[in-house]
């Protein structure tokens, strides 16, 4: 079973940027799309972001404008380019793709935006 490995979460200032990764031990060109979701205290996990194997990429309308998702294939990694963020952005972030037949997800890395 393939497994997903998120990295590069921090603290940063409300208006800030940070790029995430979720580097996969599978090839990303067999994935059909892989997602990153977000969960902060207290609230469900809900969806962020998705990018596709043919790099089509769609947004939550909360982060749409703000955030953007890009894939390196050579890397089998994806990343999500986060700016503008707000105090509403703290979350532990996961990326999660059907990999063999199973969803798979990253363990999380924590973005926390204060000030």
């Amino acid at each position: 079973q393939g497994n997903l490995v998120e990295s590069w979460g921090g603290l940063v200032q409300p208006g800030g940027s940070l790029r995430l990764s979720c580097a996969s031990s599978e090839s990303i060109r067999r994935i059909p799309a892989i997602a990153w979701f977000r969960q902060a205290p207290g609230n469900q996990r809900e969806w962020v972001a998705t990018i596709t194997r043919s790099g089509s990429t769609t947004y939550a309308d909360s982060v749409k404008g703000r955030f953007t998702s890009a894939r390196d294939d050579a890397a089998n990694t994806v990343f999500l380019q986060m700016g503008g963020l707000t105090l509403d952005d703290t979350a532990v972030y996961y990326c999660s793709a059907a990999i063999g037949g199973q969803t798979v997800w990253g363990q999380g890395t924590q973005v926390t935006v204060s000030s």
